[in-house]
């Protein structure tokens, strides 16, 4: 059985977190652009500074599970160029809050096809990866061994307009393969094939998206 997350750490501490990380350097931004955004109301609300100025591949090594560092996967080289979809358009902000976000543990064994129009027909919109990622930073509890998730508000368009059969995904790696036994328990981002299922994977998803 999965385990019952506790609530999201206060806004206050996930600025700090972010600023203890170095972010805001990252992001052009000063320690009181990001206490600031910290200000706004939001229960249980997340703080994501925006992927256009701090890419999903600069997030990722930063995650830990274990004392292990956080990785994309070898032939995922791409991964910034997995961009919001239109129902996952994120707000024209440098700092924005994401809202009552969950694992979606009850859609596992959903292809992202599948789950998509479900997700938002019950009026959720699903996180994109860089909004996956910020949340491992502050809760990384939140991804476990066989309750993990799927960030498919981020999908790649090809140069021809269609969408890239690949779906971003945040799991734990078994140490397998090219990962390398050392990366066993890491923290990583990889994909899916659209139209595949998977047991140990949900939908991360979140009521709505406001600016800080």
């Amino acid at each position: 059985m999965p385990t019952m997350l506790a609530p999201l750490p206060s806004l206050a501490e996930q600025a700090q977190r972010l600023i203890e990380l170095e972010l805001h350097h990252h992001a052009g931004l000063s320690e009181s652009d990001v206490r600031g955004a910290a200000r706004a109301v939001g229960e249980n609300a997340l703080l994501v500074i925006n992927a256009d100025r701090v890419a999903a591949s600069v997030l990722a090594p930063m995650m830990r599970h274990r004392d292990r560092q956080g990785f994309v996967v070898e032939d995922m080289t791409d991964l910034d160029a997995f961009t919001p979809i239109e129902v996952a358009a994120t707000p024209d902000a440098p700092l924005y809050l994401v809202h009552d976000v969950t694992r979606g543990d009850e859609m596992a064994n959903w292809s992202p096809d599948e789950a998509l129009p479900a997700l938002t027909s019950a009026g959720r919109t699903p996180l994109t990866v860089a909004e996956g990622i910020h949340w491992l930073l502050q809760q990384p509890e939140a991804l476990e061994r066989n309750h993990c998730f799927m960030t498919i508000g981020s999908r790649l368009r090809r140069p021809d307009g269609r969408l890239d059969a690949r779906t971003p995904a945040l799991w734990l790696s078994n140490g397998t393969g090219r990962d390398g036994a050392a990366r066993r328990h890491a923290p990583k981002v990889g994909w899916c094939w659209a139209g595949n299922r998977h047991t140990w994977l949900g939908f991360a998803s979140a009521s709505r998206r406001s600016v800080a």
